[in-house]
């Protein structure tokens, strides 16, 4: 037992050294110190503006006055970076140095785009003060550090360079020489620890101040959900005028095969009616893959059919053996076009139900206009071999989304006695009558 837990904390161990080995040198470490010394870079023009400004390099200030006057040009510097970085591009150049070298853990939610608002150029300001003032620390530490801690290391014991160093630390209270190769060691440490934790913290605050800012992810959520609107109202352009028409010519087909011997007449009309229908439905997919490519909106061709052409949609139902007794009102033809489209596609789906589902039974079309709403109402007998369906299935979903569109609604079902099926819509038409 003692053996295999020994074995265990002892593997413990190897993993804790090895995650931290890679934390401090790993490929993201390393990537995070390139971005550091980026940043570093950044910040030479800034200080040496600042340096010049305030005089530091005046020999007259003394030595104590000079390093504090170049602290001073540190602390001025920042201000300037802080009004250059409101400059909408540097949200570009900064997301993607962020994206590429700071490898944030949200990496998709930094931006790359320029700042539009100035809620976005203050946060960038922030982000971009962040990281040239972390990199003028990581830069400072890795240009004067690192070939002080090399020496440490490779001097050998004693000699007067190394006894200044140890009456160095002796002065300041730590007792007994320490060796050079230990001062060296630590100095490397502080280094690799300092920068991994400054890219850290910057690779934590990327995602905060340089990602969306509310108001852009509002937009860029009203941009998705019109995205999707548009292509729900496409998958119904297809389902209603495609699947009607293939509905209409499957019917007519199998008709024109029963009868092509005995009523050649009859066959050739059918034959007729699916060319007419084939046509009418390509007309209706180049109109809605027009739409789809984004074609010219100043094409004169109309959108789509509207209540005008609602007498052409009867006759090619009767063709296929359903008649329908309609009651169209007075006035259809002055509603307003968008109105007037939905209300067709809603007919079209709903007599499409009826061919499909109640085959040749007649059934009934009431469209009016009351109280300023467009009134649909379509029932036809329901029998045993056309059983309803619960719930429906995509016309019917798509029938109440094209009223919910206009603010109307619909409802859909079988009556309470069980024998008809009935379709109700009703559309907000405003002033038209």
């Amino acid at each position: 037992m003692s053996t295999g837990a020994g074995a265990g904390a002892g593997t413990g161990m190897t993993g804790g050294a090895r995650r931290a080995g890679s934390a401090l040198l790993g490929r993201r470490a390393r990537l995070r110190w390139v971005h550091l010394v980026l940043g570093g870079a950044l910040l030479m023009p800034y200080w040496m503006l600042s340096v010049v400004l305030l005089g530091a390099l005046d020999p007259s200030h003394g030595q104590p006055v000079q390093t504090l006057l170049y602290f001073a040009s540190l602390g001025l510097s920042l201000p300037m970076a802080a009004v250059t970085a409101l400059v909408p591009t540097v949200r570009s150049l900064e997301g993607a140095a962020a994206r590429a070298l700071c490898a944030p853990e949200r990496a998709e939610e930094v931006s790359t785009g320029p700042a539009r608002s100035w809620a976005a150029r203050r946060r960038t300001a922030a982000f971009y003060v962040l990281h040239v003032l972390f990199g003028g620390v990581v830069s400072g530490m890795s240009l004067a550090g690192t070939p002080f801690a090399v020496v440490l290391l490779i001097t050998p014991l004693g000699g007067p360079a190394v006894d200044d160093v140890v009456q160095f630390w002796q002065d300041r209270g730590i007792p007994g020489p320490l060796p050079a190769q230990v001062l060296g060691l630590a100095l490397l440490l502080l280094i690799i620890g300092t920068s991994a934790g400054l890219g850290a913290l910057l690779a934590r605050w990327a995602p905060v101040l340089l990602g969306p800012t509310p108001e852009e992810r509002l937009a860029a959520a009203e941009r998705r959900a019109t995205v999707l609107a548009e292509r729900n109202r496409l998958a119904r352009e297809l389902h209603d005028s495609v699947g009607h028409a293939l509905s209409a010519v499957g019917i007519q087909a199998s008709a024109a095969a029963r009868v092509l011997r005995t009523d050649p007449d009859f066959a050739a009309e059918a034959l007729e009616a699916i060319g007419e229908t084939a046509r009418a439905a390509v007309a209706d997919l180049d109109t809605v893959l027009g739409l789809l490519r984004e074609e010219d909106r100043a094409d004169p061709r109309p959108p789509g059919p509207t209540l005008a052409g609602l007498g052409d949609l009867l006759r090619q139902l009767a063709r296929t053996g359903v008649e329908v007794d309609a009651e169209l009102a007075p006035g259809l033809n002055r509603l307003p076009a968008a109105v007037s489209r939905e209300a067709y596609r809603i007919v079209q789906e709903g007599l499409t139900n009826v061919l499909r589902h109640a085959g040749s039974a007649p059934a009934r079309l009431r469209v009016g206009l009351a109280a300023g709403r467009l009134q649909i109402e379509l029932t036809s007998p329901m029998g045993p071999a056309h059983p309803s369906r619960p719930g429906g299935g995509r016309g019917l979903r798509g029938i109440g989304e094209r009223a919910a569109v206009l603010r109307g609604g619909c409802e859909a079902g079988p009556t309470e006695d069980g024998t008809t099926w009935r379709l109700a819509v009703w559309l907000p038409v405003g002033g038209a009558q």
